[in-house]
C-alpha cells in the first residue's frame, strides 16, 4: 500500500513497534500501512461517522489485518481505554477540533508518549494546547499535496518538557535584523518551521497575508468603534508577519 506524502510523514513519526490509535481514521489507510510495515504492532481505527467507519472496516478486512487493527465507532478518544495505546494520530481536521478531541479525552492520554497531529487549519491552536499541557513539539513539517498546504506536528511526553519548551519558544532576534520572533509569533507560525522555512512555508504565509488584508478591508468598512481597534490589530499582525518573512533566509525557498 502506497500512502500519500502527508500520511507517509505521519507514519514515519510513529514510534517503532507502537500500539496507536488513529482518530478520524477514514479508510484506515494509516493503520493498515503502519501494521503491515512493522511500524506498529496494533492499531485502533476510530471513526464517528458510519460511511467512513464502513470504509475502514472494508479496508482492514481486505488487507487481512482484522487481528491487529480494531475498527471502532466513537467520538474522539472515546474509542480507546486508558493505557491501551502509546501513540495517537489525529489528522485531516481543523486545529480547533483536534484541540477539542484532546481536551475531552485527557483521561485517555495516560500512557501515551507521542502525539502525531495534522491540522488542516488552525495549527496555532494545536501548538498552544501542546505547550499549555506540557507536550514537547519535537518535530514540525509543512508540505503541499494536491494543491493544498498541510502542517504536521509530532509531540512527545518528556520529563524535562518545561525546560525544553522554554528553550523551544525562547524569543529570538532574526539574523541580521531588529525583528524579534516572539513566543506568540512562534505559536502562530511554528517555532521549527521558522527556523528552517521552505517554499511551501512562504507560500502559506503570503496567502495568509492576502486573507488578513481582505478581512482588514471588510472591518474597515464598519463604523463601529470596536472595528477601529480590530482593524489596528489586523494591520499590526500583518506587519509582524511581513517583517518575519522579510528576515527569514530566502535561499530556502
Amino acid at each position: 500500500m502506497k500512502l500519500s506524502a502527508r500520511l507517509q510523514l505521519l507514519a514515519n513519526w510513529l514510534p517503532s513497534e507502537c500500539r496507536f490509535a488513529d482518530i478520524g481514521s477514514d479508510h484506515a489507510l494509516l493503520p493498515v500501512a503502519a501494521v503491515r510495515s512493522g511500524r506498529a504492532t496494533f492499531a485502533v481505527a476510530g471513526e464517528v461517522n458510519d460511511g467512513p467507519l464502513e470504509a475502514a472496516r472494508r479496508q482492514v478486512a481486505e488487507a487481512g489485518e482484522a487481528g491487529r487493527i480494531s475498527v471502532r465507532k466513537g467520538d474522539g478518544l472515546a474509542v480507546i481505554a486508558p493505557g491501551e495505546v502509546d501513540a495517537i494520530t489525529i489528522a485531516g481536521m481543523g486545529g480547533a477540533l483536534i484541540v477539542s478531541i484532546l481536551d475531552e479525552g485527557q483521561a485517555k492520554l495516560a500512557g501515551v508518549h507521542r502525539l502525531v497531529l495534522q491540522p488542516n487549519v488552525g495549527g496555532e491552536f494545536v501548538r498552544r494546547w501542546l505547550l499549555e499541557h506540557d507536550w514537547y513539539l519535537a518535530e514540525e513539517a509543512i508540505l503541499e499535496e494536491d494543491g493544498k498546504i498541510y502542517e504536521a506536528m509530532m509531540a512527545e511526553a518528556r520529563p524535562d518538557v518545561r525546560e525544553r519548551n522554554a528553550e523551544l519558544y525562547r524569543e529570538r532576534m532574526l539574523p541580521g535584523s531588529q525583528v524579534c520572533l516572539t513566543r506568540e509569533l512562534q505559536l502562530l507560525m511554528g517555532p521549527r518551521l521558522t527556523t528552517a522555512p521552505n517554499e511551501v512555508f512562504f507560500a502559506k504565509w503570503e496567502s495568509e497575508l492576502r486573507k488578513l488584508e481582505g478581512i482588514r478591508r471588510s472591518v474597515a468598512s464598519s463604523t463601529l468603534e470596536a472595528s477601529r481597534q480590530k482593524e489596528a490589530e489586523l494591520a499590526r499582525l500583518s506587519e509582524q508577519i511581513e517583517e518575519v518573512l522579510a528576515c527569514l533566509p530566502k535561499d530556502k525557498r
